[in-house]
């Protein structure tokens, strides 16, 4: 059976799913017990679980994510909510120095099963502290998986795998999305993460997208489509690992790529993916890869200002044309 459920809800599913099935997954984070999360994403979870699996934190984000290390080392299996992206600064070291070291440190002996979830609300106007979408940083943390799912069926099954994975796992999610509501599987399923969704096939150019951008990506290739222009809309799903081979097949049927990326412009993730198509399938290109991405700005806080700075459907229709014609 397949109905229609909110990208929270689909989130909602999936950690009680996995904590009914395994008594070893918590959940921690502020605010996520008794308000049931600012996005209701952990509603009704201490009400089922109770305060030993479902905790309030103070507001320190270096100490939640260390507990969950903690956690973690001791045999459990934590889920720990960074309210909001930008915050994950203050546990950089926990995560990175840590948390992404220590299967590599040990020689492999100690694993660590944790996941950090946390969200970024660009389109909300949450200004440019609350805002920010810093996925791009994490690429570079050998060991870190970065997940990022753009549908509520995806948030699902992924957010599952990731709680039954071996290994920490940065879980970003897109706050505009929470409502979203999208077809999603009543019957028990995974999503298998480092591998790329092909959400559209289409012959004339691929389109890259992730998270929000999926979207905004689809929207995009139905207007093309009208116009003659038939794209190929490949959600990534994982940064780390990167789906290449995906990336590449794609490309070699298509010829051209554009990567939609909420990232700023340099040292964005569409960077990166450019990089190693050019590496990889450059005889295929017959046009300069395109990027359209956020520009190099902080996040402007009044909504006309950040429906500017947004990645949209209007800017990759916009660079599409220009690929094709």
């Amino acid at each position: 059976m397949v109905r229609e459920i909110s990208y929270a809800e689909a989130l909602n599913e999936a950690l009680r799913e996995e904590m009914e099935q395994d008594d070893r997954v918590i959940v921690f984070g502020e605010d996520v017990g008794v308000f049931g999360g600012v996005y209701k994403v952990t509603k009704g979870l201490l009400e089922k679980f109770g305060p030993e699996r479902v905790r309030d934190t103070p507001i320190s984000e270096a100490a939640i994510v260390g507990a969950a290390i903690g956690a973690a080392l001791a045999g459990l299996r934590p889920v720990a909510e960074i309210m909001y992206m930008d915050f994950i600064t203050i546990a950089m070291d926990q995560l990175v120095t840590h948390a992404a070291k220590i299967r590599f440190m040990s020689g492999g002996q100690v694993c660590l099963p944790m996941v950090i979830r946390t969200q970024y609300s660009l389109g909300r106007v949450h200004g440019c502290q609350h805002s920010q979408f810093l996925a791009s940083w994490f690429l570079n943390v050998p060991g870190l998986k970065v997940v990022l799912p753009g549908t509520p069926k995806d948030a699902k099954g992924l957010l599952k795998s990731a709680i039954r994975g071996n290994d920490p796992v940065l879980f970003v999610e897109s706050g505009v999305l929470y409502s979203w509501k999208g077809p999603v599987p009543e019957d028990e399923y995974l999503i298998t993460i480092g591998q790329a969704d092909i959400k559209r096939k289409g012959s004339d150019l691929t389109i890259v997208a992730f998270s929000r951008t999926v979207r905004e990506a689809l929207a995009a290739a139905d207007r093309l489509s009208a116009e003659g222009i038939d794209a190929e809309v490949v959600d990534l799903m994982t940064l780390n690992p990167l789906d290449v081979k995906t990336l590449v097949g794609s490309v070699k049927k298509t010829n051209r790529l554009l990567v939609a990326d909420d990232s700023t412009k340099t040292g964005g993730i569409s960077a990166e993916i450019i990089s190693r198509i050019v590496e990889e399938a450059f005889d295929y290109l017959d046009a300069p890869p395109v990027r359209v991405n956020s520009p190099d700005l902080p996040v402007p806080f009044a909504q006309p200002l950040e429906n500017q700075y947004l990645v949209n459907a209007d800017k990759i229709c916009e660079a599409a044309r220009r690929m094709v014609h």
